[in-house]
């Protein structure tokens, strides 16, 4: 067993060695049929078939949800200290088979001083497709496409994340079978081309392999994205400078996982192929190339019946100031569940800046949050 842990890892550590110098999982929807009362008019249903109703919504519908609390302090790079109790994260999510080949996401999302403090419909598609006859799903709608993994343990987002993240309205074509998984997509992005109409004009594509075999799981991945300005992050700054660009800059995702008696191991790599125009997202003087990834160990044991996963990780970015993002980035964690879906989590973080020369502060930040959440 050991023998095979061990070449397992080294696998994974020769395959994503050259991107250290994230796909998101596809995933298919479940859950909700509403069938037509037939009771004739003016009759009411026995309570047997009353019964037979709630059996029938409990296996076809599914609700979901997520709340996260944190409490943080900390100092940033101009030295001033912050603290403060937040309600970081609240969720709520309904996952519905309509019928054999057709089911329904949706998910409600609030974040604490994000959208005006408002509940927004963060995630609405419609999936058909039915597993047990092709390995084939088209889904359309809302969704955060599958350019990168993001996998973490830390309670913070990884900085691969922060840069590369991308949702939007799309129409996704994908397949999961025999460990392969893969999809492409395509959306109408908010920023265009200087001159361009408003079109659909973004693409996308993501190919991976996951194998689970005697104790050991590795999953490995590549995605291509052929507008990075369109990732959350970077749009909402184009949105302050240039509106528009003058070329798309693509982008590339890799990453790597592997787990072995509760042993995990992560990495990613997310770059820009090509650079953005001064003006649009700058760097030192000229348009950024902006770079992230991030390598994460955590291990995973239970200690009087609870379990417990300590974290220790590392991230970087190149080109990514005017993103607002650090330079380097060290994390610490350390995860406890208290009581069943009821999780306390408590992080560590060090930030460190861009050198003064490159626009920065050279200067370190810090910050140590708890958060507890409930997931049901």
């Amino acid at each position: 067993m050991k023998k095979q842990c061990i070449g397992a890892a080294g696998l994974f550590l020769l395959i994503t060695a050259p991107a250290i110098p994230h796909a998101q999982e596809d995933s298919k929807t479940t859950a909700l049929q509403i069938e037509h009362d037939s009771t004739p008019a003016g009759t009411q249903p026995s309570a047997a078939e009353g019964d037979g109703l709630e059996e029938k919504l409990a296996a076809r519908v599914k609700f979901s949800g997520l709340v996260e609390v944190e409490a943080f302090a900390g100092k940033d790079f101009l030295k001033e200290k912050t603290s403060d109790v937040s309600l970081a994260t609240v969720e709520l999510g309904l996952d519905a088979k309509i019928s054999q080949w057709v089911s329904a996401h949706v998910l409600a999302l609030y974040e604490e001083g994000e959208e005006d403090d408002h509940l927004i419909i963060d995630e609405g598609t419609i999936t058909l497709s039915d597993a047990e006859k092709t390995p084939f799903y088209l889904t359309v709608g809302k969704m955060y496409v599958p350019f990168g993994s993001f996998a973490s343990s830390m309670v913070s987002d990884p900085l691969t994340l922060e840069l590369a993240e991308t949702r939007d309205t799309a129409l996704l074509a994908g397949f999961d079978e025999a460990g392969w998984y893969g999809s492409l997509y395509t959306f109408n992005g908010e920023v265009d081309e200087t001159g361009k109409d408003d079109t659909i004009n973004s693409f996308g594509a993501n190919l991976g392999y996951k194998l689970e075999k005697d104790g050991w799981q590795l999953d490995l991945g590549a995605g291509w994205l052929n507008n990075l300005g369109n990732s959350n992050t970077i749009r909402d700054h184009i949105a302050t400078t240039s509106i528009t660009v003058e070329g798309f800059a693509e982008a590339l995702a890799l990453h790597g996982g592997f787990r072995c008696h509760g042993w995990s191991f992560m990495a990613e790599y997310i770059a820009a192929l090509d650079s953005f125009q001064s003006g649009e997202v700058d760097f030192n003087g000229r348009g950024a190339r902006p770079k992230a990834w991030q390598l994460e160990m955590d291990y995973t044991t239970e200690v009087s019946e609870r379990e417990i996963t300590l974290a220790l990780g590392y991230q970087r970015t190149e080109e990514s100031l005017a993103l607002g993002l650090p330079e380097h980035r060290y994390l610490a964690s350390v995860g406890i569940g208290v009581y069943d879906h009821a999780t306390l989590a408590l992080e560590y973080r060090h930030d460190q800046d861009y050198a003064t020369a490159q626009g920065g502060t050279d200067e370190n930040a810090h910050q140590v949050v708890a958060q507890l959440a409930v997931e049901f």
